[in-house]
């Protein structure tokens, strides 16, 4: 392929990517069609599809490239022996907020409409596999705050308690046209503060209950 052919079909397949990460932002995954996402990029039905085989295959296209990052980066931070626990759970949190808010179109459809259970032994798409390991950084950074035992239904429930404050949070905020610096910025100071009232929250249900 030439030089400029190459280059030309490279801007076709990022010009796709784009289209497809602004419509399922606005309209959801399962409403956009691949003939749909095609007139947004500025190129034919039948283009579309020497790019992308089917729409799965352009949302692993479109999803892989930040998973792997925002993964990479939290493993960075798990191995970060200078942090403490908490401090470690907090710095992990934080990374994973930042990314479900730059990649809000992502965290739509990856997180929540073709997500599967986060027990799932062997899921089919490797979307799926790194966000269950996403979601077990968190929970084994939570797990290392306090003195419980693995598998414990007293740290599912403390699983779930803390993601549903960190979901809550990611969707107070999906519709904001903030800058993410910005919006980082001003959401922190109220992160922190709930972080601290549900970790001292957590340690006095442990103390109490033995």
């Amino acid at each position: 392929m030439a030089p400029r052919q190459k280059l030309r079909s490279e801007e076709t397949k990022q010009a796709i990517l784009t289209a497809a990460g602004m419509l399922f932002a606005n309209r959801g995954y399962i409403g956009v069609s691949m003939r749909e996402i095609a007139k947004e990029a500025n190129c034919s039905h039948t283009t579309i599809y020497i790019y992308f085989k089917d729409k799965e295959e352009l949302l692993h296209a479109m999803s892989m490239p930040p998973l792997l990052e925002v993964q990479r980066n939290i493993d960075v931070i798990a191995n970060q022996t200078s942090l403490s626990p908490e401090a470690k759970l907090k710095a992990i949190s934080m990374e994973f907020l930042r990314f479900c808010l730059q990649h809000k179109s992502i965290y739509q459809v990856v997180f929540m409409v073709k997500g599967v259970r986060v027990d799932e032994v062997e899921p089919v798409l490797e979307i799926n596999r790194i966000r269950i390991n996403l979601f077990k950084a968190i929970g084994q950074a939570l797990q290392n705050v306090f003195p419980i035992q693995p598998n414990s239904d007293r740290l599912l429930r403390f699983n779930r308690i803390y993601f549903f404050m960190l979901n809550g949070i990611i969707n107070t905020y999906l519709l904001t046209d903030e800058s993410l610096s910005y919006l980082m910025n001003r959401l922190s100071p109220a992160f922190d503060e709930a972080f601290d009232t549900l970790l001292s929250g957590f340690k006095l249900k442990i103390t109490s209950e033995g």
